[in-house]
C-alpha cells in the first residue's frame, strides 16, 4: 500500500503524477534508443535529455558494441510563502547497442541537439565469401 501511495502524493501535481506513472521503472535501467539504417549508414539516436553533452555523456566502443553513458543531475525548488519543497533526481544510465562486424571507431561520428544524441557510422559492405570448396585429404 505504501508503494502505491507514493504514486498519489497530494503534493505533487497531477501532470507530475502522470510522467512518473508512464516513466516507471525504465528510465532508470538505461537509455531509450532508435536504431535505423540510412543508405549504407548506421544510425542509433538516443534519448538523453537535460544533461550536458560535454561533461556528463560518454561515448565508446566495447567488444564490438556501441557503449552510450550518461549521467543526470536534475534539482528543481519551490518556494512559497508558507512552504518550501526541493525534489532531486541523478542517477548514471548505460546502453549498449550490437555493432556490425567491421566497423572502425575512427568512422564513427556523435552530435547532440534537443536532448537527442546520434551516432553514425557506415557499415561496412559485406565480403562476398568463397562458394564451399571440398578439400581432398592425402594419405602417405
Amino acid at each position: 500500500m505504501a508503494d502505491l501511495m507514493k504514486w498519489f502524493d497530494t503534493r505533487r501535481s497531477p501532470m507530475d503524477m502522470l510522467e512518473r506513472l508512464f516513466e516507471g521503472d525504465t528510465s532508470a535501467s538505461g537509455i531509450r534508443v532508435e536504431e535505423s539504417v540510412e543508405g549504407n549508414t548506421l544510425v542509433v539516436r538516443a534519448e538523453v535529455p537535460g544533461v550536458d553533452p560535454d561533461k556528463d555523456v560518454s561515448v565508446s566502443i566495447v567488444d564490438g558494441s556501441l557503449e552510450i553513458k550518461a549521467e543526470r543531475h536534475e534539482k528543481s525548488e519551490q518556494k512559497d510563502k508558507n512552504s518550501y519543497r526541493s525534489e532531486f533526481r541523478y542517477g548514471s544510465f548505460v546502453r549498449r547497442v550490437a555493432l556490425p562486424e567491421g566497423v572502425k571507431q575512427d568512422d564513427i561520428t556523435a552530435s547532440y541537439k534537443n536532448g537527442v544524441l546520434e551516432v553514425r557510422t557506415p557499415v561496412p559492405t559485406k565480403t562476398e565469401q568463397q562458394p564451399a570448396k571440398k578439400i581432398e585429404i592425402s594419405r602417405d
